[in-house]
């Protein structure tokens, strides 16, 4: 096995474990209070682990976490839910070389970096676009991987008498 499918084989398998920590963060997210979230804001906050209470850091946090601690965590749920679970089908499709899935796995991560960087746009988030860029990096190995099989198999039929 050369680098380049050893890198595709190891970022395809971290897709399908990020899909599948998302969706156990989307089942924890439905049972979470958000009492208990006001409160590990506060306890991140006054232990300064982003920074001073005002920082940018600290800022980001805090308006990322309000909405979901005021109990609207609606989106939270569905985005990890429906991103984990097509990370992990995308990755079993690719880790068993089943080809026709390459092209669909490039568009849904095309879509997924395209909403990712609208929503980064209309938050502020500093997170979402460093995801985007690896959903970028994905979508560039998936091409290359799905190039070489696609050659490889042809090379095969045509290696048949």
């Amino acid at each position: 096995m050369e680098a380049q499918e050893r890198l595709f084989r190891a970022a395809v398998a971290l897709k399908g474990l990020d899909g599948l920590v998302e969706l156990v963060a989307a089942v924890v997210l439905l049972g979470t209070p958000a009492a208990f979230v006001r409160e590990f804001v506060e306890w991140v906050l006054t232990r300064d682990l982003l920074g001073p209470p005002d920082g940018s850091l600290a800022r980001h946090f805090i308006a990322g976490t309000t909405e979901f601690a005021s109990g609207n965590r609606t989106f939270a749920v569905v985005y990890l839910g429906l991103h984990g679970l097509l990370k992990i089908a995308m990755a079993v499709a690719l880790l068993k070389e089943w080809l026709r899935a390459y092209p669909l796995v490039i568009a849904v991560l095309a879509v997924f970096v395209a909403y990712e960087l609208h929503r980064a746009v209309n938050t502020g988030s500093i997170v979402l676009p460093v995801l985007a860029a690896l959903d970028l990096l994905i979508i560039v190995l998936v091409a290359r991987e799905y190039r070489a099989l696609r050659r490889k198999r042809r090379d095969s039929y045509a290696e048949r008498p």
